[in-house]
Order: structure tokens, then C-alpha cells, then sequence
């Protein structure tokens, strides 16, 4: 009996090889597990969407950088208007607003204001009795208002003390003496805010001032990520953080105003929570200097898109990756550098970003051989496949995808069936052909369980996050989820995990218990053969 048990654990033995490397050849990069991650969104980037707390001290917090605002004079009953978008005299006669009516706020403080036009121009007054035109290149004092409010009702005032008012000839001219109070007069005017989206770095940044904005978002980042995050991700099979950083974590602890630093530090602390806990981070350049896609976790301060335009903005770029590759790519927890997080496909040219991409792939390899370099996918209809026809670099290569059933209209009325039946039928036929092409590995840097469909059952999610986690674990590089925090729950893998929403174990380790259980099948053959 001893000997034939002897065999048996022989053949286990035997067999463990063969399990592992069924395991293995599916589920490793260069002796690294496949990427389970999960992305630290609105820690060391802000986005207001994901706390939206962080701005509630603000003063006139409706009136931050970005915000689209509209004026309609209660006298003449028309809307202040840059006709043509900017470059004339602004006028007072329009009976329904448009986008030549609509001006985005520059803040200066909480009641001074520069407003900028559709074409970009500013508004801009030469002094006391002079006409406003909306003709100013670039903002400075002649280009910055009082705003006096009571409720939806505004004065505008230059520096002077003088207010503006609505002429009857349909001027805006800096005319009206004197108080002019809140009742129906030439210098009241009734403010409507067309769209106030943009909550990033620089609306919290330049709302506060740097006093308040630095004790905001040092508590912020002590408390948002904390170590025991990284324990409970890697006690829940999570293996791999996705950090997004700002172009201006380069210049800590003293960024260009309205910047605060400290993000630095926050960074380092994640690598050494990493290191702890046996997880590898992939550093993501979320923010580039003017924005690369006008959104506000690329911090940009109005909505534009100033990057591809600027070559001083992209070498600055450069400038970062260089610091962050320079700064950790001999960190046993790095695993990769991400170059560019969503650039706009409608606004950044593809030449201008491959070149970058080249650039910053040349770049981190001046100083590591093995990080993986990350190229991230244009968002807005752009063809992934056009990334691995540009050969931008050699070896360890990424491509980061985007995967939302959102922010499409496409999505609206699908069913849970229809967005299921989607992430196979699409999601799911795209990454094997990208597994397939000759070049880099695919990635799925951002997707969530969240959907467009009304009162789902929690049944109906777990479907919908197993039906990705099926399609997006096959992934050559793996997957990322966005986020870990979030006040929207869907949106928080830590509330999907706790609240069993989200189930890691039974897509991601499907491989395991198959190969396993032919192990065990072999093994079991062979006992009987020698109990025979």
C-alpha cells in the first residue's frame, strides 16, 4: 500500500507541470501574470464626478473655470452676442441664445471673471464709456469684470467702478453710474449657465486659491488611496494599479500656479504600497499641458484642446515621461509607462501622435528595456487597428482600450440582453483580432459595470460584469477597471466586490479548475492502474 501510494504522489507530480503550464501559457507576460487591474481614477487627477465634495467650499462654486455662461439684458429682452464667434463689437439683440451667445468663464477670483468667446477671442473693454467687443488675443486687466450677483440677476462692473449697461441702440458699452440696483435697468442683466461640466485640477485648484486648494487636496490624497486599499486589492485578486498623474506632478513640489503639489509623494507612496503588497503599477499620463481631449480629468481650465496645436505643450510631454521614467523604471513594481491617456480623435491629428508616441517610446527605453510602453487609443469613433499599423516602437508594446456601453447614444435603449449579447458579439471579436495582429499587446485600460439599462436586477449586472470579464480577461495584456472609488456605486470595485456585484474568480480563473480537473483525471487513472 505504501508503494502504491508512493506512485500516486509521483504522479501528482508528474502532472503539477502540466497544470501550471496550462495555466501559464494563457495568463503570463515575461513571467508576469495577465493585468487585473484596477484603475486609482480621481486621486492624484481630480474628477469631480468622483467626489464631488472636494468643491463644496468653494465660493460661487457655479462659476468656475469653463463654465458656459449666457447674458440676457432685462431692458431689451436680447442676449449679449459675438456675432461670428468673436472679432467685433459684442452686441445686444439676439432674441434666443446660441454659441455665438455663449462665453466661458476664465476665473480670476470668486467675483472677477474674463469671458471668452466661441472663436476664443476675450471680452475686452478699453475703459470708462467704451464699448465691449470680444476682440482680446489673450486676458489681462482690460479684460477682467466684477460680477455682482442677487440670485439669477447680475451686474457687470469694471476694475474702474464703472457698470455696464445695454444702450438702446443695442451696444454693450461701460456707461451706467452710480448703483443701478436689482430692478429692470439698463445695467441688470439676468445670467443663465448653459453648461457648468468641467470640475478637474484646475477648477478646484484656481477656485479655492492656493491656501485652501493645498489643505483640500493634501487631505484628499492622504485619505482618498490609503495602504489598506492596496491590501484589499490584492487580497481580492487584483494584481496591477493603473495611476493617473498630471503633467505638472514633474514640476513638485512647486508647480505653474494654479497647480498644487504633493502628488509626487502620493505617487512614491503607491509604489512602496505596491511593493508591499506584491502588485505592479502602471503610471498613465492622464493630463498633458493644454489638454489632449478638453475633458476635465485632462485639466484642462476651459474645454480646449491646445495640445496637438502647441509644440511647446508636447514637448513638455516628453519632458514628463522622461522624469517618471527616469524617476521609477527600475522599481521592481513598475510595469509600464502609459504615454497619453484619451486623446481626441476630432482634435488631435494621428501624425502628431504618433510622432509623440515614437518620442516617448524612445524615451523610456533610454532608461528601461522591459517596462511596457502604453499607447493609448484615440476616443470618439477612432479605428484601434490604426495604432499597430504605425509602428511607434519595437518591443514590450500596449495598446489601451476604452470599453464604455455609454456615452453613445447607440447604448441608450439597449437591453441587458442587447449590451451582453454586444460585449460578445463586438467587444469580444475586436480584442481576438487584435490578439491576433501583428504587434502590440491589447489592453483594456478602462471599463466599468455600469450600463444604460433602467432598475436592473443585481442578477442582470453580475451577468453583464461576467459577460466582460469573459471577453476582456482573453485581452493579450489584460484589463483594468475604472475605478476603485466612486460616490456612484457601479462605478466603485470596491462596492461591487463587497456587495457580490462583481465576481472576479469565476471568468478571470476559468482556465484553472479545467486544467485541474484533467490533472486530477490523470492522476486518478493512474492510481487505478496500479491498484489493479
Amino acid at each position: 500500500m505504501e508503494m502504491v501510494c508512493s506512485r500516486w504522489v509521483m504522479a501528482f507530480c508528474i502532472c503539477l507541470p502540466f497544470l501550471l503550464t496550462g495555466t501559464l501559457s494563457e495568463d503570463t507576460l515575461n513571467g508576469f501574470s495577465k493585468v487585473r487591474g484596477v484603475n486609482l481614477g480621481g486621486w492624484l487627477v481630480v474628477e469631480g464626478w468622483i467626489k464631488p465634495s472636494l468643491f463644496d467650499e468653494i465660493p460661487n462654486r457655479d462659476l468656475l473655470d469653463g463654465t458656459q455662461v449666457q447674458f440676457k439684458s432685462v431692458m431689451l429682452q436680447g442676449f449679449v452676442s459675438a456675432a461670428n464667434g468673436g472679432g467685433a463689437d459684442v452686441t445686444v439683440d439676439r432674441s434666443v441664445p446660441s454659441s455665438w451667445e455663449t462665453f466661458k468663464i476664465w476665473r480670476v477670483s470668486d467675483s472677477e471673471f474674463q469671458f471668452r468667446s466661441l472663436g476664443g477671442e476675450f471680452l475686452t473693454c478699453g475703459g470708462d464709456w467704451q464699448s465691449i467687443s470680444a476682440t482680446a488675443e489673450s486676458p489681462s486687466a482690460n479684460e477682467t469684470f466684477y460680477i455682482e450677483r442677487n440670485h439669477d440677476r447680475v451686474h457687470i462692473r469694471l476694475l474702474s467702478g464703472i457698470y455696464v449697461q445695454a444702450t438702446s441702440a443695442n451696444q454693450l458699452v461701460a456707461s451706467y453710474q452710480g448703483n443701478p440696483g436689482w430692478d429692470d435697468n439698463a445695467a441688470t442683466f439676468q445670467m443663465i449657465i448653459a453648461e457648468n461640466s468641467l470640475h478637474g485640477d484646475y477648477q478646484l485648484a484656481n477656485g479655492y486659491g492656493w491656501d485652501k486648494g493645498k489643505e483640500v487636496l493634501t487631505k484628499h490624497r492622504r485619505n482618498f488611496i490609503t495602504q489598506e486599499d492596496f491590501h484589499f486589492l490584492s487580497m481580492n485578486g487584483i494584481n496591477t494599479v493603473r495611476i493617473p498623474v498630471g503633467w505638472w506632478i514633474a514640476y513638485d513640489p512647486d508647480p505653474p500656479a494654479p497647480f498644487i503639489g504633493g502628488s509626487l509623494a502620493s505617487l512614491d507612496n503607491a509604489f512602496s504600497w505596491a511593493l508591499t503588497y506584491n502588485l505592479k503599477c502602471i503610471i498613465d499620463l492622464h493630463a498633458a499641458p493644454g489638454s489632449q481631449n478638453g475633458m476635465e480629468h485632462s485639466a484642462s481650465r476651459d474645454g480646449s484642446v491646445d495640445w496637438p496645436g502647441s509644440p511647446e505643450y508636447i514637448s513638455q510631454s516628453l519632458d514628463v515621461i522622461d522624469f517618471l521614467a527616469s524617476r521609477y523604471a527600475n522599481h521592481p513594481a513598475l510595469l509600464g509607462i502609459e504615454l497619453l491617456n484619451e486623446p481626441s480623435a476630432s482634435s488631435v491629428p494621428f501624425d502628431v501622435l504618433t510622432s509623440y508616441y515614437s518620442k516617448g517610446y524612445q524615451i523610456v527605453r533610454k532608461y528601461s528595456s522591459a517596462a511596457y510602453v502604453i499607447f493609448c487609443q484615440r476616443i470618439g469613433r477612432a479605428n484601434p487597428l490604426e495604432l499597430y499599423q504605425a509602428n511607434v516602437g519595437a518591443s514590450n508594446t500596449v495598446v489601451d482600450l476604452h470599453y464604455y456601453n455609454l456615452f453613445d447614444d447607440f447604448y441608450v435603449n439597449l437591453t441587458s440582453t442587447d449590451n451582453i449579447d454586444f460585449i460578445y458579439n463586438n467587444r469580444g471579436v475586436e480584442v481576438q483580432a487584435l490578439n491576433s495582429a501583428n504587434g502590440p499587446l491589447v489592453f483594456i485600460g478602462e471599463w466599468v459595470n455600469e450600463w444604460n439599462v433602467n432598475n436592473a436586477s443585481k442578477a442582470a449586472y453580475q451577468a453583464y460584469g461576467m459577460a466582460q470579464l469573459d471577453v476582456y480577461t482573453k485581452a493579450s495584456f489584460g484589463w483594468s477597471y475604472w475605478t476603485l472609488k466612486n460616490e456612484r456605486k457601479h462605478w466603485d470595485f470596491e462596492w461591487n466586490i463587497l456587495n457580490n456585484y462583481l465576481i472576479l474568480g469565476s471568468s478571470a480563473s476559468r482556465e484553472i479548475p479545467r486544467n485541474f480537473l484533467l490533472c486530477l483525471s490523470l492522476c486518478a487513472t493512474l492510481y487505478l492502474h496500479q491498484l489493479a
